[in-house]
């Protein structure tokens, strides 16, 4: 209620300005919990305004089956495997490809066994940069 988000760790930005490729911060982090059995269909990261800013993601917890086609929903695709820690730059090209999770590989990571309250076995980290710089 009209408070501010808080902003993105240190580390997240540190990430961004290694990897992205782009010269203004990233705007927003979401943040997607996986159980054992969730999915993400095929989908294109198409809402921010700066749609020529990469998409940054970080991998944490159980593997997963990641899933990437061409700019139309009929294009092939590809799947790979995504680790703890591993980090994926969706930019150029890329940034309108459709894309999503097939599945997770469960027991894959140890990373967040323990965690009270936390049902997750996967966590996603997406850095996005939402409006255009100038």
């Amino acid at each position: 209620t009209g408070r501010p988000w808080p902003p993105i760790p240190a580390g997240l930005l540190d990430l961004w300005r290694t990897h992205a490729g782009y010269a203004a911060p990233p705007e927003a982090c979401l943040i997607n919990l996986y159980d054992a059995g969730a999915r993400m269909g095929l989908h294109r990261d198409a809402d921010e305004a700066a749609r020529e800013a990469p998409v940054l993601s970080v991998s944490l917890g159980d593997s997963a089956l990641f899933r990437l086609g061409g700019p139309r929903r009929r294009d092939p695709t590809r799947s790979f495997r995504l680790a703890s820690g591993d980090l994926l730059v969706l930019g150029g090209a890329a940034r309108q490809a459709h894309h999503g999770v097939d599945r997770l590989l469960a027991g894959s990571s140890r990373l967040l066994e323990g965690w009270p309250g936390l049902a997750a076995r996967r966590v996603n980290l997406t850095l996005r940069r939402v409006t255009r710089p100038g």
